[in-house]
């Protein structure tokens, strides 16, 4: 089936109310236009798809921050999109679509916890970031975690406040999840997996002071790490995800699902790690109903013998190789001064494509 036919089916199935009840579909505002204006234009909290009345009660009280959230959700997508690149699902989203990664997040799955703690992440990194840069006059820099200087350098700059992005994701994003049942426990769990990696993952960043570059003097700041840092780690979590099962306690407000590690004999998770409970489709075949685009067409690794493979991306089935001509800079040189020229040069690559 081709992708554009799956994904219309895929828009279909979505249609029903079943698929949209439990999904995070404010999500989709990371993928319009309209998450850019929404500083200037406050009365656009309301038309946010699938906010509960928690979230949209924060929306209009710090709609400055918005745009914020919303990039951080775009930039959790685009780093779910690299970790993913070479894998059998590649966090592929349909347009059109509220739900926008399809029915694979209806799953309590490998795939949904690392997707929600990167989407928390990246809302915390972004929120932490933006008011640091100072485009948001309800918070700023961090003055609460400097102590004594160390020898040789001194506080300077503007260190980043990422106890308020942490909160400020944690308000946003966990707002949805107070449903007594199992997904709600693990969706708060794997988004708080997300952005305790940003708070481990602090470090002191330094600029030299001194004539010629001598490093006389260094001021030092918090800082985050890149993003594809917080990426990597969240995808070896990914791969070592703890499998859980479901349990049922009576309480005073009734039926209550926990999680609990399904082997014994293995070390419990920490708040570092991802849970889940339900195990994943292959992802070889299309399939509206799992929200798998198949492998087909994908191109793969020929000399892999990793997943991204030609054997294990293509599921056995084989694959296509074709002939591509790109053309490239070539016999670059470097003119004193200061300039460089390249020729452009035509190579011919072999490509290797899923059958």
């Amino acid at each position: 089936m081709e992708p554009h036919l799956l994904g219309l089916l895929l828009g279909l199935l979505l249609g029903g109310t079943g698929v949209l009840a439990g999904y995070p579909i404010w999500w989709s505002l990371a993928l319009g236009q309209q998450y850019t204006s929404l500083g200037s234009q406050p009365l656009l909290c309301g038309s946010i798809p699938g906010l509960v009345p928690k979230q949209l009660r924060f929306c209009r009280n710090y709609i400055e921050i918005m745009p914020s959230v919303a990039e951080g959700v775009k930039l959790g997508i685009q780093e779910c999109q690299h970790q993913f690149r070479g894998r059998r699902w590649n966090c592929t989203t349909i347009d059109d679509s509220l739900a926008i990664f399809g029915p694979v997040l209806d799953k309590a799955t490998r795939e949904s916890a690392f997707v929600h703690a990167i989407a928390s992440a990246g809302v915390a990194f972004a929120v932490t970031r933006s008011c640091a840069e100072g485009t948001s006059t309800i918070c700023g820099c961090d003055s609460h975690h400097k102590g004594p200087p160390g020898e040789g350098w001194k506080w300077g700059g503007c260190s980043e406040d990422a106890d308020f992005g942490v909160l400020v994701s944690r308000e946003f994003a966990d707002a949805r999840e107070n449903r007594p049942d199992a997904r709600s426990a693990m969706n708060k769990h794997n988004n708080e997996a997300g952005r305790t990696t940003i708070l481990d993952h602090m470090h002191l960043k330094c600029k030299c002071h001194g004539l010629s570059g001598s490093c006389e003097v260094k001021t030092c700041w918090w800082a985050q790490p890149d993003f594809r840092a917080i990426g990597d780690f969240l995808k070896d979590k990914y791969d070592s995800a703890s499998e859980m099962v479901v349990e049922k306690h009576r309480e005073s407000r009734g039926w209550v699902e926990t999680l609990r590690a399904k082997y014994a004999l293995f070390k419990p998770p920490t708040e570092r790690d991802l849970v889940y409970y339900e195990n994943s489709p292959n992802f070889c075949e299309p399939n509206p109903e799992t929200g798998s685009f198949g492998t087909r067409d994908r191109t793969c690794n020929v000399t892999s013998h990793g997943i991204d493979g030609c054997d294990l991306l293509c599921c056995g089935r084989g694959h296509n190789t074709r002939t591509e001509k790109r053309k490239e800079k070539c016999h670059c040189i470097f003119h004193w001064c200061c300039y460089v020229s390249c020729q452009e040069c035509v190579r011919i690559y072999d490509v290797h494509t899923c059958k």
